[in-house]
């Protein structure tokens, strides 16, 4: 790994921790000095934009890894609902090293990244959707409430998690769950 990636998953680190954690304390986190840490990102918002994009090429892993698209080609609900489990235990696992980018303000607001954040997020809806042709999903919600019932509830595990509400060990079941006991075509 090299001195950018280091400072790149130190930082990661820390701000899911603290997201209002200064440059300074970033560094440190880091392992290098201030000076250092500015040579390679001259803002924190420099430095949040490069953890936004490197959030979203994980999202982009996971629907890919989890083969929403050959899911959805195949209309078959089976293989569907184990796309979308096994999609959600990606996310599950991704929101320990990328939880930041579901609630940082900077993230959820810059350009480049709202307009990427959308097209992943219609890609996991069409995922949804298909679930939803394929009678794995209720049918009389929009698909997109779909996704967003996913979000808030990777939020709401986030927060468990960190607070020590819920172990580690029983969120994927936590959250696969409810959204599928509340989301379930009847």
């Amino acid at each position: 790994m090299n001195s950018r990636d280091a400072i790149l998953a130190a930082s990661q680190r820390r701000l899911n921790v603290d997201p209002r954690a200064s440059m300074a304390e970033l560094a440190t986190s880091a392992g290098v000095g201030r000076a250092t840490l500015h040579r390679h990102f001259s803002t924190r918002e420099e430095l949040l934009h490069v953890l936004g994009i490197r959030s979203l090429d994980r999202w982009e892993q996971s629907i890919e890894q989890a083969d929403a698209p050959g899911a959805i080609a195949s209309g078959e609900a089976a293989r569907i609902e184990a796309c979308i489990r096994d999609l959600f235990h990606r996310y599950i696992t991704d929101y320990e090293e990328f939880g930041l980018a579901l609630t940082d303000p900077y993230l959820c607001t810059a350009p480049e990244l709202v307009e990427r954040t959308e097209i992943l997020a219609e890609r996991e809806t069409e995922l949804l959707a298909a679930g939803q042709k394929a009678g794995v999903l209720r049918a009389d919600l929009p698909a997109r409430w779909l996704s967003t019932t996913l979000y808030g509830l990777l939020v709401a595990a986030r927060e468990a998690s960190a607070t020590g509400r819920v172990a580690r060990a029983e969120l994927d079941e936590y959250v696969i769950s409810t959204f599928f006991d509340g989301t379930r075509a009847k």
